[in-house]
């Protein structure tokens, strides 16, 4: 499902995506209330949605997707690389946040990832992340948080951060669902950080994920 007020825009995705033929654009909009209309109707497993939507903006579209049909993966495709945009973006639920500038290249991989349930994000945004991580350290003279997790905490919090599940983060791992909730609980606690959506935008920030 693709939203986004260019029809130009549209049909550049469009044909971009068709070059995988086992994947269809089942249907398109030019404003954010059509995009959740025709989603909650349609139920794509991948929505890819501009911020700058008529009518209703693409982040409070992401909002109302995630709450309403959690299974549909939100990727954002967006020409605005400022760390407000990403950051809103992924509390919002979206799973993915890609420029426009870098679609041509990286947009297979982006919907690819993101329906497989891992994150994306372009080269340029981890760096705008990682960045502005850095010199808000620097800024404040603290030491990074990250530094006190454990060998086996950081396998989970990449694990996580990437969007695997407990189950799937205990299969890799060879260890137990109820170890992984207890690493992860420790995590939040270290990292004063109180979701996943959290985990995913501290993991971009630190650059562990990109």
């Amino acid at each position: 499902m693709l939203g986004d007020d260019h029809t130009i825009v549209r049909h550049g995705i469009r044909k971009i995506l068709e070059e995988r033929k086992d994947w269809e654009v089942v249907a398109e909009a030019g404003n954010g209330r059509d995009a959740v209309k025709k989603i909650l109707e349609i139920t794509p497993d991948v929505a890819v949605l501009d911020i700058g939507m008529p009518l209703l903006n693409g982040i409070e579209a992401t909002r109302q997707i995630v709450r309403r049909a959690p299974a549909v993966r939100v990727l954002i495709l967006s020409m605005h690389a400022d760390e407000a945009y990403i950051t809103q973006a992924l509390q919002a639920g979206a799973k993915g946040y890609l420029l426009k500038d870098s679609a041509d290249t990286d947009l297979i991989r982006a919907v690819a990832d993101v329906a497989d349930g891992r994150s994306f994000f372009s080269p340029a945004v981890a760096k705008v992340m990682l960045d502005d991580y850095v010199r808000h350290l620097a800024d404040k003279g603290i030491a990074d948080r990250y530094e006190s997790l454990s060998e086996r905490e950081r396998e989970i919090f990449q694990l996580i951060a990437e969007g695997h599940s407990n189950k799937e983060v205990a299969e890799l791992l060879s260890i137990s669902p109820t170890t992984v909730e207890t690493h992860r609980a420790r995590i939040l606690q270290k990292l004063d950080l109180h979701s996943t959506a959290e985990i995913v935008l501290y993991a971009v920030r630190r650059g562990v994920i990109s």
